[in-house]
């Protein structure tokens, strides 16, 4: 018998503190340079780049090339 699901996937805590940290970082980048909606702004963006990447990464997506769509991971 198979187990029940939980719903939380396996390696979502990692990319959750990624995410955390990623903002985390962006909010210390805009205290250090006096805009925090800039930090705000930049580590939201990097944190989505990081959402793509990670899951890329665990679909074994990473690497991907496909030259007649000009899709490249």
């Amino acid at each position: 018998m198979p187990e029940p699901r939980t719903g939380w996937p396996r390696g979502r805590t990692q990319w959750l503190l990624g995410t955390v940290l990623l903002l985390a970082l962006g909010v210390l980048f805009g205290l250090i340079f006096g805009n925090i909606w800039l930090g705000i702004v930049l580590g939201a963006a990097v944190s989505i780049g990081w959402l793509i990447a990670y899951e890329s990464w665990r679909g074994r997506n990473s690497g991907v090339n496909d030259d007649d769509r000009g899709i490249e991971l």
